[in-house]
């Protein structure tokens, strides 16, 4: 129970105390969200996930089976959202949200922040949600669009928008250069560390701007409780079957499982106002997981530490 309470108030409480910060300065200040997004989006995540990838050392075999999990892992969650509509009888705009509620995870603004504070002294842990925020947004604009508005984007035009994402030029160039070893001028390196620095606090700060303005209608809505229970619960039970199942273990198993663990994506809530798919509904689920999720992701992070240690 110490060894809970822990790992509550050293990464989840800290994460918990910036969103209701960000909350805050929201009601005061009415910051432009939309330029604080970009700020994350385009300038520091890209650099957090270059610097790290830059910095460690994976093996490709491994990282091959990562890859490999993650398309198990996403397919599985897939299938179970799809089995659950079909039981709540949901059908149109409600089956979507429904379903990307499940499947779309908060890697980058909630789940790269936690990682980064709990792999400090171990980046691959890092990495691993390094890749899985780059799957995770090839998921939302591919599985999570076609789930909205199913032929409103060709295949083209979706693989082309994920190639314009900062984040994936940040992975690449970050592997280009770790692989040829090719060196960083400390005049680069430095302010590059300063932005990579900052990435945790604004980014938490930004999300907490962004949820302060979601107004939770009703806690009557069982749709609204299935979706926190299958993402919050049943998402780390099938992370950690896979893991027991591809035998990983150590740090990756680790990361891998507390990955699993985030609440809805925020990007889930934005697709659904952006075309007008039931904006509401989706940004309740977005806030209603991720204030569940302080208490769940601290579960999860101590089982993770129990079931494989380092």
């Amino acid at each position: 129970m110490h060894y809970l309470s822990m790992i509550f108030f050293q990464v989840v409480a800290p994460i918990l105390v910036l969103l209701i910060i960000g909350g805050l300065l929201q009601r005061k200040f009415q910051f432009n969200l939309k330029a604080l997004s970009s700020l994350v989006t385009y300038c520091l995540m890209p650099v957090a996930v270059f610097l790290n990838i830059f910095e460690t050392k994976i093996d490709p075999v491994i990282l091959g089976k990562i890859v490999i999990y993650f398309f198990v892992f996403s397919f599985t969650l897939m299938l179970i959202s799809m089995i659950l509509s079909k039981v709540l009888r949901l059908k149109g705009a409600k089956a979507a949200v429904f379903k990307n509620s499940i499947v779309l995870i908060n890697s980058g603004n909630y789940g790269l922040p936690v990682s980064q504070m709990l792999f400090a002294t171990n980046p691959l842990g890092t990495s691993v949600q390094i890749m899985m925020v780059v799957f995770q947004n090839l998921i939302t604009y591919t599985y999570g669009l076609y789930n909205l508005i199913a032929t409103s984007k060709s295949g083209f035009a979706i693989v082309r928008d994920i190639f314009k994402l900062p984040i994936v030029h940040g992975l690449i160039i970050g592997i280009i250069m770790n692989v040829w070893n090719i060196p960083l001028p400390n005049f680069m390196y430095i302010p590059l560390s300063h932005l990579a620095d900052a990435f945790i606090a604004i980014a938490i700060i930004t999300l907490g701007a962004q949820l302060s303005k979601i107004k939770l209608k009703t806690l009557l809505n069982k749709m609204l409780y299935l979706s926190c229970f299958s993402r919050l619960i049943v998402g780390p039970a099938v992370a950690y079957c896979l893991i027991l199942l591809f035998h990983f273990d150590g740090v990756i198993a680790q990361s891998l499982l507390i990955a699993s663990s985030f609440p809805t994506s925020r990007n889930s809530s934005s697709l659904a106002l952006e075309y007008d798919v039931e904006p509401d509904l989706a940004a309740q689920t977005v806030l209603m997981t991720t204030i569940v999720s302080c208490i769940t992701v601290t579960v999860v992070i101590y089982f993770a530490k129990m079931m494989f240690p380092i």
